[in-house]
């Protein structure tokens, strides 16, 4: 994604994008290969014109939203994430892949665990999502080196992201790794990947940059997998032609920023993109990679949290910034985020903490939000409408289309090119303002030039609002609306039935102009809340035009016959509908891919979520989600006898059902939810175990086996400060995660009073300093909301009288955290300079300086399951105190968290507890692991949930005291081993940590299924306590 930098450069001209369509059940608009600006250079399967892809010969509106799947390390709750987009109406997941976590040592390419790609696109095929799968090598992400593996930072001579040669041979091994771990899953193999993005966010210039991507480039060319190749440009233009081309290119765009301390405060939309798109690359489809879905938060007091992150780019963000991009005609959107996750571990860049919830549409403990609402109405409507998906541009207020009778209203006209449907997208003109404005909309339809609405007074935008009024729209078979004021929620054909579901304002008065099958057998009627305004022939066709009252709620039949069934409902209503797909025949791979393999689905109203739905002769099996008592109602084939809701067989109300309407194939049913939180009784986290975890600063420690730091050159292109030339960074002897330890040995004469020392550690980082066994400070490096930051400090540490062995030797410890190396953007370099820059006594040389990081370094480190950057070097975790099965021997002693270290010592001690979670078969239960004392206290924690880091805890800085936990990470039928790294940073100050285990919801249903794979310790490669 991009960053506040890039925004800023960008805003000025904002986008280019690549056009996408998607077939729907509308079998008058099969399209087929046909036209003079479709290419090939790759698949069959998967090719575009300049309006959209084309998938397996059919028009397609590419409609992702991104989802990192190392976010997430539970394989198994995958499925839950695709199946939330695909009940959203979403049809793609953009991935990326980490390789750094994949390729954690040179010639080690591992795609074990949560790293696997198989799972990932078998949980693709399952719910019918395509795949573009984004490796990098360099994914930016928000994560520590852009994503690159840490080990080339260091031993790379030659700039990354060039042809450089040593470059190209450190990226090699992990792209022919991907090749073949894809390849069997592509589209043209029966699999759900239709295109791969080359590396991210770059730049054709300097031309070795440019060369880069065309080692890229010829590396897949090569190979076996001959798939769509992309890129995600930020507004330079590149890699269109000449060096380094890629298939189709598109542009991000962030344009509300990432400034959630003022939630409130919008920036307008961007109005020179859609003219971006057509100087860069107009025969091509309108691509948008990476369109802004949340905001990502900084470190820092005063970082407000995501919270505020999800009001910034809130629903009303949703409705006027996506559908502008719909205004540009753009037709392949991929919002980041669609899921955020968690960034575990070592896998933020310094800029961030752990949370990677975005402010997205489902939370980081997979929830909904009322912005996957907004998404979930926007997605089924591209779903339903195949005509939206090849539109010619008309024109809008800024080209003097006149349409609107307040100049105050923003109108953009789409029409599709090959029938009568238009498009009118309206806003704000100044899309900031939060007023509500009324107006008038002249359009031209199949039967002449008319003002809308008609017998309603007027349209009404509601403050920061977008809709869509169509003309002329085909649904189903054969079925039309004139226009309406309402928006289109679902249309299609079930059980060879037309239905068309509307929806619109509570307080807002409504229209409806639609063609009816047969009037003559089923006239339209009014009634208390429906009033018939004008039943006509015109052009042929049977014209009905109803209005129904501001006020109107629930679901309201407006037309019905055995061929036709109209539906208006209020927003809210609406959004509680659902439309599961049915799955094709047996025998084709793509029976769950939308307008390829199916083209048929249902309609369920009332759960909190509805994942799928299959129809086997006459019983409908629903599966989905509840938190609460609802009425369900069904829209289904009329064959249907028996339904079940979670393998339970309801009985259905048929009062309620007939009162919805006088012909079959509607179902209502009560549905009770056994979901309730009160009742499952969750464990007091307590009988804490507590062990110094920082002998390294004992008189007696021994750090023989600790390596030798001796180097004079590296790689990484900031030089130390000062010292004697030896360089102390901890990339270059293998460690470049977490905590990172050093020892400075020295003879002391007793003339020496101090030493200096400059710290690296990025944004946020600590690093405290001993002197023998003398604590002796801490430098603080801090960030306030990303302001004020500082990655590395430059402080002068006195020695307290007595604390030196006069000609003995003497050493200085020094603990700091390596908050991940920096991105490859705005003049930063992923070659960070982790470590001590600079090392200077007042007087005299040091000798040995001697450094110590997680265990076995990036070459052999123990716990493969778990990856690169989950552990650190504390003594603690080098021995594996943090995982289940460790045996706590009788030297460790009970304390309680919230006690701190001992004698409130400056220091880094161990607490470990055990606990035991019975959750019953059937609930999704969000826990969160949270620190409830005051932001300020001096301290850092590492939280170790059955031996993953699932939090570090910064609490002088914050934001972050909520560390959500997955099942598959928490055990949720056995017993959870909680592991707490407390790092005390300054001696007799209050440190007490108040940490509880809470059960935030409970939902009934889930993805089911959810694997533990909690590898247990083991003494090979560990540290001996």
């Amino acid at each position: 994604m991009l960053h506040q930098a890039q925004l800023f450069a960008l805003l000025a001209f904002l986008f280019i994008g690549l056009a996408q369509g998607r077939a729907g059940s509308g079998a008058h608009l099969k399209a087929s290969f046909t036209g003079s600006h479709l290419q090939r250079r790759y698949s069959d399967d998967v090719r575009y014109d300049n309006y959209t892809l084309f998938i397996k010969g059919r028009r397609v509106f590419l409609h992702p939203g991104e989802f990192h799947t190392f976010r997430l390390p539970v394989p198994s709750l995958w499925p839950d994430i695709f199946q939330k987009a695909k009940a959203a109406g979403l049809n793609s997941l953009s991935v990326y892949l980490h390789m750094g976590l994949t390729n954690p040592a040179p010639g080690v390419v591992d795609f074990g665990s949560y790293r696997a790609v198989k799972p990932l696109y078998e949980a693709a095929m399952k719910a019918g999502i395509w795949i573009v799968i984004r490796p990098g090598p360099y994914i930016n992400a928000e994560t520590t080196a852009g994503g690159m593996s840490h080990w080339a930072t260091s031993e790379v001579a030659g700039r990354l992201r060039t042809n450089a040669t040593d470059w190209k041979a450190a990226w090699k091994g992990y792209i022919k790794g991907f090749i073949e771990e894809t390849e069997p899953y592509h589209i043209a193999n029966g699999g759900p990947v239709i295109a791969v993005q080359i590396d991210n966010e770059y730049n054709h210039n300097p031309p070795e940059q440019a060369g880069y991507f065309q080692d890229l480039v010829d590396f897949y060319r090569n190979s076996t997998l001959d798939a769509l190749l992309t890129y995600n440009d930020v507004g330079s233009k590149s890699f269109i032609n000449g060096t380094g081309a890629v298939d189709l290119v598109g542009l991000d765009a962030y344009p509300q920023g990432s400034d959630c301390s003022n939630p409130l405060r919008w920036r307008p939309v961007v109005m020179t993109m859609r003219q971006f798109h057509l100087d860069a690359n107009p025969w091509q489809p309108w691509y948008i990679p990476e369109f802004q879905g949340g905001a990502f938060d900084a470190w820092g007091p005063d970082a407000p949290g995501y919270d505020s992150c999800r009001i910034l780019t809130g629903p009303e963000f949703e409705s006027v910034f996506y559908l502008h991009l719909w205004a540009t005609n753009a037709k392949l959107i991929n919002y980041y985020m669609f899921y955020g996750g968690t960034s575990w571990g070592g896998i933020p860049y310094p800029g961030v903490y752990t949370s990677y919830d975005y402010g997205r549409s489902i939370t980081e403990s997979r929830e909904l939000t009322t912005k996957y609402d907004e998404l979930k109405r926007q997605g089924l409507f591209i779903r339903s409408s195949p005509e939206f998906y090849k539109t010619e541009w008309i024109g809008d207020s800024s080209t003097g289309l006149l349409t609107s009778s307040n100049p105050d209203v923003y109108v953009t006209t789409l029409k599709n090119a090959d029938t009568p449907a238009s498009f009118y997208i309206v806003r704000h003109r100044d899309s900031t303002l939060n007023s509500t404005v009324t107006f008038q909309l002249d359009v031209t339809t199949e039967v002449g030039v008319v003002r809308l609405p008609r017998f309603v007074d007027s349209f009404t935008l509601s403050g920061r609002q977008s809709k869509v009024i169509v003309t002329d729209y085909s649904f189903g078979k054969s079925s039309s609306i004139l226009y309406s004021t309402t928006q289109v929620y679902f249309a299609g054909v079930i059980d060879g039935r037309d239905v068309i579901l509307l929806y619109g304002d509570l307080d807002l008065d409504h229209e409806t102009s639609f063609a009816v099958d047969a009037p003559s057998i089923h006239p339209p009627q009014s009634s208390s809340r429906v009033t018939v305004k004008e039943a006509v022939n015109r052009a042929g066709k049977s014209i009905v035009t109803l209005t129904s009252l501001a006020g109107s709620d629930g679901l309201i039949p407006l037309y019905q016959s055995e061929a036709q069934l109209v539906l208006l409902a209020d927003t809210a209503t609406a959004t509680t509908f659902w439309s599961p797909t049915i799955s094709g025949a047996e025998a084709d791979p793509f029976r769950n891919f939308w307008g390829i393999g199916t083209n048929e689905s249902i309609l369920v109203g009332g759960p909190y979520l509805v994942r799928d739905a299959m129809i086997k002769g006459h019983s409908l099996a629903l599966r989905g989600d509840l938190n609460e008592d609802v009425s369900l109602t069904v829209i289904a084939p009329r064959n249907i006898e028996s339904l079940s809701w979670n393998g339970k067989v309801l009985s259905p109300d048929l009062r309620a059902s007939s009162e919805l309407s006088a012909f079959d194939g509607v179902f209502v049913f009560d549905l009770k939810s056994r979901a309730r939180k009160a009742e499952l009784e969750i464990p007091e986290l307590g009988g804490w175990k507590y062990k110094d975890s920082l002998p390294e600063v004992q008189l007696a420690y021994d750090d023989t086996h600790w390596v030798v730091a001796n180097h004079t050159t590296t790689n990484i292109p900031y030089k130390p400060y000062y010292g004697d030339g030896r360089v102390l960074y901890g990339c270059d002897y293998g460690f470049c995660e977490n905590i990172v330890l050093w020892r400075g040995h020295f003879e002391a004469t007793g003339a020496e009073k101090s030493v200096n020392l400059s710290i690296n550690g990025g944004n946020a980082f600590a690093g405290s300093v001993w002197l023998n066994d003398v604590f002796i400070g801490t430098s603080f490096g801090n960030s306030t909301n990303n302001r004020n930051n500082r990655e590395e400090t430059d402080d002068k540490f006195a020695f307290p009288e007595g604390a030196l062995f006069l000609n003995q030797d003497n050493v200085i410890t020094v603990i700091h955290d390596n908050m991940g190396l920096n991105e490859s953007h705005s003049g930063s370099d992923p070659k960070s300079p982790r470590g001590i820059r600079g090392f200077k006594l007042d007087t005299g040389l040091f000798g040995e300086w001697k450094v110590q990081g997680k265990v076995g370094g990036y070459h052999d480190f123990p716990d493969r399951n778990r990856g690169v950057l989950n552990e650190g070097g504390l003594f603690g975790e080098r021995v594996g105190w943090h995982l289940p099965g460790f045996t706590l021997d009788d030297t460790w002693v009970e304390r309680d968290l919230a006690s701190g270290l001992p004698e409130q010592a400056a220091g880094v001690g161990f607490f470990v507890t055990k606990f035991t979670l019975n959750i019953p078969q059937g609930l999704d239960a969000m826990f969160s692991f949270e620190f409830e004392e005051d932001l300020g206290q001096l301290y850092r924690a590492y939280l170790f949930v059955n031996g993953w880091m699932m939090g570090k805890r910064v609490a002088n800085l914050g934001p972050q005291a909520k560390f959500p936990v997955h099942e598959g990470i928490l055990d949720y039928h056995g017993e959870n081993t909680i592991a707490v790294a407390l790092w005390a940073m300054t001696p007799k100050v209050r440190i007490a940590p108040s940490l509880k285990l809470k059960l935030n919801s409970v939902y009934e249903g889930g993805a089911g299924n959810v694997v533990v794979d909690n590898p247990g310790w083991s003494a090979e490669g560990r540290l001996e306590a």
